[in-house]
């Protein structure tokens, strides 16, 4: 049994900064890739960004400049530091986990809202 863990969400003002965790826990034997998605009422999901095993990262247009994942193999943590947030970045935000072998993980999700 896998569990992933969120946290660091809230209420923000437009141009203020938030960090997101994501930690998995249980049955774990080795983790690819890790990854923050988020979604925004009845749209889709939509990757924000991504981190290989071996730290190469990828990230949507709007969060390049802005965002940075990072991740802590000791830990099986994968964080998410946003800056210079916009009303447009609020979305319920959540985490990825990709063991390999076709198995795949996610987190409950944790709110962020921007107000201007």
């Amino acid at each position: 049994q896998v569990r992933l863990v969120e946290s660091g969400g809230g209420f923000v003002q437009v141009g203020g900064s938030l960090r997101l965790s994501c930690t998995v826990s249980g049955s774990i034997f080795s983790i690819d890739a890790m990854g923050w998605y988020r979604q925004d009422g009845g749209k889709q999901r939509e990757l924000v960004a991504s981190i290989t095993k071996d730290g190469s990262t990828k990230y949507r247009d709007s969060a390049k400049g802005r965002f940075t994942i990072s991740r802590d193999n000791a830990k099986n943590t994968v964080y998410l530091q946003m800056n210079n947030l916009k009303p447009e970045d609020t979305a319920v935000y959540y985490c990825n986990v990709d063991f390999g072998y076709g198995l795949n993980s996610w987190g409950k999700g944790t709110l962020v809202t921007v107000s201007s």
